[in-house]
């Protein structure tokens, strides 16, 4: 079992939960990313077809073979990006913070900001209770 870790692993650790916080943020704009570019393509699919009724066929030809379907990067659609994110550096990031979290504080979560809310609270009144940690010590 993990002592109770002093106060400057706890503020350690709490940065790199911090850091993987802000990289969970980043990889919501990555899947914003890859919706957001699904549905230009699908829009696209019915700027052809409206082209097309319009009598632009050419526009219509030249969209259709040039934007739709192409890829993002190299190789690439969307989909692909958001999974090579989250099989290498997404995972590499969550398992490196669990490791963290087991190793050095018995996989309790969230410390610093269990003791910014001891600290912050009004002690007795309503609305202020501690509650209980939201994660149990490991063998619990």
């Amino acid at each position: 079992m993990v002592e109770k870790p002093d106060a400057a692993t706890v503020e350690a650790v709490g940065k790199v939960t911090e850091a993987l916080e802000t990289i969970e943020r980043a990889r919501g704009h990555l899947y914003s990313f890859h919706q957001l570019t699904g549905s230009a393509d699908l829009a696209l699919g019915e700027a052809v077809e409206q082209l097309e009724k319009a009598g632009h066929a050419d526009w219509a030809q030249r969209i259709s073979e040039e934007l739709i379907g192409l890829n993002v990067l190299p190789d690439r659609w969307t989909f692909q990006v958001v999974e090579e994110y989250d099989d290498g550096y997404y995972k590499a990031c969550r398992d490196l913070e669990r490791s963290l979290l087991e190793s050095l504080t018995g996989g309790r979560r969230h410390l610093h900001e269990q003791q910014m809310k001891d600290d912050r609270r009004t002690h007795g009144r309503a609305g202020h209770e501690a509650g209980p940690p939201t994660t149990p010590p490991v063998g619990r």
